[in-house]
């Protein structure tokens, strides 16, 4: 159905066939795979995208996708499509386990002084490397004799805009204790808190697609990547090619956390499981 206008035709709904070709795209940039089963979300982002850009239809608007040298279309329309749903000490078993039986085991092969650098992929509005950042100071003995580098990445430039803002609704501090929030936070207005600068200074936010290896290849050397509840959105092969990139990605060593939900054997034997106190997680072996 298309609404028609003193000058244009807006299309009111999308094809079979243009959804299948606007996932088959979006599959193919981003890893991303959307089924018939996210079409209610999907779509109308679609039409909003098609209307802004003043396309005849989805059609059209595809072409702007594939010839668009500069990228920001699609940049646009990929914030449009990701979920960012978090909040600080999310998961806390992995923080725990992180500072408990991760950070001992990698730091046994380091010199003190030496680089820790810990990865968020994704990171949405921060709260992950925030809360690694706090957590470290709160509950790792030994986070002064080590060159701690939290480095953060979305494929969202929205929420990467948020996240070096550093300002949280009540919400997303819920879960920190009071001592905490008090520490590391400034109360603002409207029940906000903005997060200490010496904190969003130490935090080096950038945009990364994970599905494009030669953004992935800038990283290298990695001890620990935080991982959580991105995978879900991949099918098996992207799933994989993630995989393989976070690899090398990794130092010897290093580690992988999921989110509950995921399990890197499903898809992946690259890694060793290793079972902690605390949670289970994935090592790149030594050899």
């Amino acid at each position: 159905m298309r609404v028609t206008g003193a000058t244009k035709t807006v299309p009111t709904a999308v094809t079979d066939d243009e959804f299948r070709k606007f996932c088959d795209f979006i599959y193919r940039r981003t890893g991303m795979s959307f089924g018939d089963s996210k079409r209610y979300f999907i779509e109308p982002r679609l039409l909003e995208r098609v209307a802004e850009t003043e396309s005849s239809g989805v059609q059209s608007y595809l072409s702007l996708l594939r010839f668009d040298a500069t990228g920001r279309e699609l940049e646009v329309i990929v914030n449009a499509l990701t979920v960012n749903e978090t909040y600080f000490y999310r998961e806390e078993h992995q923080f725990a386990c992180l500072t408990r039986s991760i950070l001992p085991d990698l730091v046994k092969r380091k010199r003190p002084g030496e680089p820790v650098r810990i990865w968020s992929l994704p990171c949405s509005t921060g709260e992950e490397p925030y809360s690694l950042a706090i957590w470290l100071l709160e509950h790792w003995s030994e986070v002064d004799r080590w060159d701690i580098q939290i480095l953060a990445s979305d494929i969202d430039t929205r929420v990467l805009e948020r996240a070096r803002e550093g300002i949280f609704d009540a919400r997303s501090v819920n879960r920190l204790p009071k001592a905490v929030l008090g520490r590391y936070f400034q109360p603002m207005l409207d029940d906000r808190w903005r997060i200490l600068d010496t904190l969003r200074g130490s935090i080096d936010f950038s945009r990364v697609n994970v599905s494009d290896r030669g953004q992935m290849a800038a990283f290298r050397d990695i001890d620990v990547i935080f991982c959580r509840n991105m995978l879900i959105y991949f099918d098996d092969v992207s799933r994989r090619e993630a995989a393989e990139s976070m690899f090398h990605c990794l130092r010897p060593g290093g580690f992988i956390c999921l989110g509950h939900s995921e399990s890197m054997s499903r898809f992946s034997s690259l890694f060793d499981v290793r079972r902690f106190e605390d949670a289970i997680v994935y090592q790149r072996p030594f050899t």
